[in-house]
């Protein structure tokens, strides 16, 4: 286990490498296995993917997978590299925010995804709600002394969003916005399209996370949009299982 001044240390690392026009890139892991390729390949940071992780443990995605499962992977996967790691929260799993920051902190997590989409009514939670419960993790982080980083996942362009088209970059606009006064130290609009993160740069304050197509585009593709962040979601998971899969078929 980590002490605090490590995990701090550890905390401003990753800050740092949020550089808009030349992004950490994150390529998700889901286990200690993959953990351990993704810091071999020599990426200075590990992040989890939920989606991935809950698929893993036999669980659907958005919060499916008990909190504990989901932390149990984290903490052995942090137990296991050196490297900042920063794990996908989905939507804090109903927890407190406070409880949130001093579980994640004491797993050695320096950093994690909080996401407004509201898996248990549907639809987005309520901006100025989200707000305020980023604003009070960034307060337990304060009085815990590691400062975690925060990556607020703005859902506005998500699949489960039920805003129109012509609304939603608006809404991801005024997210984003109140997020970053809240506390978060990067955003991410998740579904949003080249033009849509290039304008989400322009208007927010605040560094950006893009996603990256596997196979569809390029690391400088997206960092010439302005993101300080590029992360893969579950693509690497899903490909190792299409690989596996073709494994299968030959030994068949």
């Amino acid at each position: 286990m980590s002490d605090h001044a490590d995990l701090a240390r550890k905390a401003e690392i990753l800050r740092s490498l949020h550089v808009p026009g030349d992004p950490v890139v994150l390529p998700n892991v889901w286990d200690v296995g993959s953990a351990l390729a993704v810091v071999d390949a020599g990426f200075p940071v590990v992040a989890t993917a939920s989606n991935a992780v809950a698929a893993v443990l036999g669980y659907d995605d958005g919060e499916g997978a008990p909190v504990d499962e989901m932390f149990r992977v984290a903490g052995r996967i942090a137990a296991s590299v050196d490297v900042p790691v920063t794990v996908d929260a989905e939507a804090g799993y109903g927890l407190p925010p406070e409880e949130l920051v001093e579980r994640l902190i004491a797993l050695g997590v320096v950093g994690c995804n909080i996401e407004d989409s509201d898996h248990r009514n549907g639809g987005l939670v309520a901006p100025d709600v989200r707000a305020a419960y980023i604003e009070q993790m960034r307060a337990a982080a304060d009085r815990a002394g590691v400062p975690i980083v925060i990556n607020a996942r703005v859902d506005s362009f998500f699949p489960s969003s039920p805003l129109a088209d012509d609304d939603k970059l608006g809404d991801a606009v005024a997210r984003g916005t109140a997020y970053r006064a809240a506390g978060a130290d990067c955003v991410f609009p998740p579904g949003a399209d080249p033009d849509a993160v290039r304008a989400i740069v322009e208007k927010v304050d605040a560094p950006v996370n893009g996603g990256l197509p596997l196979g569809k585009g390029s690391v400088a593709d997206v960092a010439a949009l302005g993101v300080a962040r590029i992360s893969l979601g579950p693509q690497l998971y899903r490909s190792a299982l299409a690989n596996l899969g073709r494994d299968l078929a030959g030994l068949r």
